[in-house]
């Protein structure tokens, strides 16, 4: 089969080569893939990545052979999967824990762009047990889990307050739920009772100053690749909670979940550019420079 891997040869070290079919165990499905979404923590930045591995996080597609065990989908059914690498090919197997069925009316491009991005925003938000009226700062408002999270978080009743790097990259957020768009810390006005951090360094510094007692910090990535300043004792006087997580086992139901928001209309998959996976590189690419405002998602040719 074909599939995208990582070639650090070419600019964006991902080009289509051909590796052998995967072959599903007894509880997995084989799923011929129709989509999949590019996420900025799994693409390939260094010389670290290994030649000729197949990246993937998220992909949606058909499933083409049922789990021996007998459970999850039948052949045919349409699935959103979920798993660590492996989803860039042409065919993935998928534990039928880590999937779940579209209804017809949500297409391969608007599900692919869901799993890593969906479930974090959706995780965070539950980890940090966001409650109506609560005060909530986004950071990284403006890419794939931040423009979830601001859904999500507008929908538990939060006061949003979505931080970006600069006033192009907020448009859009204020219909998504943003009551504030900020660009530093220095703009807002008071404290807010929960952080979710995309992007670390001194941005993350200043909020937790501007954290209110017994807070939370949910730490989901470092997009900024700055060092994060903590002043001594800064989170024991403020009693505050500093979480990191990271999305991903059995996200089935989580899945189904956000698929169901986005049929009815109440959540919105945010995808900002859909091209052909001969594009990988040049869109991998345009991520990594940030030259693109929620997500991107690569068909299946």
């Amino acid at each position: 089969m074909r599939a995208l891997v990582v070639d650090h040869s070419v600019p964006g070290r991902l080009s289509l080569g051909n590796v052998a079919d995967p072959v599903p165990g007894p509880d997995e499905v084989l799923v011929k893939i129709s989509a999949i979404s590019l996420n900025y923590g799994e693409l390939p930045k260094s010389d670290d990545d290994v030649e000729g591995a197949i990246p993937g996080w998220d992909a949606a597609g058909v499933v083409e052979r049922a789990a021996a065990s007998g459970r999850g989908p039948k052949p045919g059914d349409r699935v959103i999967t979920w798993g660590w690498n492996a989803g860039w090919a042409e065919l993935r197997a998928v534990p039928v824990d880590e999937l779940a069925v579209l209804p017809d009316s949500v297409d391969f491009s608007t599900a692919a762009a869901l799993p890593v991005a969906g479930l974090t925003a959706l995780r965070a938000l539950r980890t940090a047990g966001v409650l109506p009226g609560q005060r909530v700062a986004i950071t990284g408002a403006s890419g794939g889990v931040g423009r979830f999270a601001v859904q999500l978080a507008h929908q538990a009743g939060a006061e949003v307050f979505a931080f970006v790097g600069s006033p192009a990259r907020g448009a859009g957020l204020a219909a998504l739920g943003a009551d504030h768009v900020l660009t530093g810390a220095a703009d807002l006005d008071g404290t807010v009772d929960v952080v979710l951090d995309n992007v670390g360094g001194s941005l993350l510094g200043e909020l937790l100053g501007r954290v209110s007692p017994d807070g939370t910090v949910i730490s989901i990535g470092a997009t900024s690749s700055e060092p994060t300043p903590i002043q001594p004792y800064q989170l024991v006087i403020g009693r505050l909670k500093l979480i990191g997580i990271q999305a991903g086992g059995n996200t089935g139901p989580d899945l189904a979940h956000l698929v169901r928001l986005v049929a009815e209309g109440r959540l919105e998959s945010s995808v900002d550019r859909v091209a052909d996976w001969a594009q990988a590189g040049e869109t991998a690419t345009a991520l990594i420079n940030r030259e693109i405002r929620g997500k991107a998602v690569l068909t299946i040719s």
